[in-house]
């Protein structure tokens, strides 16, 4: 008798796991996540942010990205930025949508060339702290910032120097704690049996510093190689025969981006092994993603006399003295 109970109970069972083995829904529990990238820019006109959703659902995610509207919302959200200062608050900027054509293939796996992205063309206050807020359906998704102060490339001040090794120096900025260094040489070229003189670039990534702390006012460096200067010429340059080039200005960039941004990319650029799991970093509340602030401070600069010498007699790519 009681082994026939038992067998009821064991077949009664069965029936019920199958039943729910084939009414249950993977997708039911979906969660709405919101993500959000935004870098607030005091050097920059405009403000942007992008703002998108996690998305899930059966098939190839890799071509569900491709899809803008599984990622993008289906309606325009409710995004503002909140300035503090003291003594009170700033007037409230209010964000508004546009669709940039420019995303190339390759650039992520996400959908391409149109982009919905968030703006407002309002000046930032170099004092302010800001909150960002956003409420998605009452869902409420905010962060805050403080603002990455002004700051000026102080060496070198007119020309510079690739005939040898050199130093770019600046003073760090309030709120800055990352900084990275480039600089763009700029030149112009006329091919044979071309009419027209076309301007060109060649962007040279330096290398990166981190300030002790973000009060500002540190005295920080960073060496950059002139033998790496004409080398990179040489090695992307052709050597057309009777090409005639010119040499432009070259214009030193320094961004500085805040605590929060440091922490991200370091972060992020970890190299972790299999015993050791990346965390995920954000500082977005009740969403993911990173708000942050930068800087970006640039100074032009000419040729020493002695690089322009070597530039136009020691290489074979063309380039002429200026004629005025």
């Amino acid at each position: 008798m009681k082994n026939a109970i038992l067998v009821v109970i064991i077949l009664a069972a069965a029936q019920v796991f199958q039943r729910c083995s084939t009414d249950v829904d993977l997708y039911a529990g979906y969660k709405d996540i919101t993500v959000v990238y935004s870098l607030l820019d005091y050097s920059q006109d405009t403000i942007w942010a992008k703002v998108t959703r996690a998305f899930n659902g059966p098939g190839d995610v890799m071509e569900m990205a491709k899809n803008p509207d599984s990622s993008n919302y289906p309606f325009k959200l409710d995004l503002t930025l909140t300035g503090h200062v003291p003594g009170g608050n700033l007037s409230e900027i209010v964000f508004d949508t546009l669709t940039i054509k420019n995303k190339r293939a390759g650039d992520s796996i996400f959908y391409y060339p149109d982009q919905l992205m968030y703006y407002s063309v309002e000046k930032l206050n170099q004092d302010a702290t800001y909150q960002l807020n956003l409420n998605i359906n009452g869902k409420q998704v905010h962060s805050e910032t403080p603002v990455v102060k002004t700051f000026d490339v102080t060496r070198p001040r007119n020309t510079i120097d690739f005939t040898q090794d050199g130093t770019i120096k600046w003073n760090s900025a309030k709120n800055g704690k990352r900084y990275e260094v480039s600089y763009i040489f700029h030149y112009s070229e006329l091919k044979p049996g071309s009419p027209d003189i076309l301007n060109k670039e060649l962007v040279y990534y330096v290398g990166k510093k981190i300030s002790i702390s973000t009060d500002g006012g540190e005295d920080l460096s960073q060496i950059y190689s002139g033998d790496a200067f004409y080398g990179r010429l040489e090695s992307e340059l052709e050597p057309i025969p009777n090409v005639q080039r010119w040499a432009g200005k070259v214009d030193l960039i320094i961004g500085g981006g805040s605590q929060v941004l440091q922490n991200y990319l370091q972060i992020n650029s970890a190299q972790g092994n299999l015993l050791e799991e990346v965390p995920l970093y954000t500082n977005i509340q009740n969403g993911t993603g990173i708000f942050a602030s930068r800087y970006v401070a640039t100074r032009s600069v000419k040729l020493s006399v002695l690089s322009m010498k070597k530039l136009v007699e020691d290489t074979n790519l063309g380039f002429k003295y200026p004629t005025k």
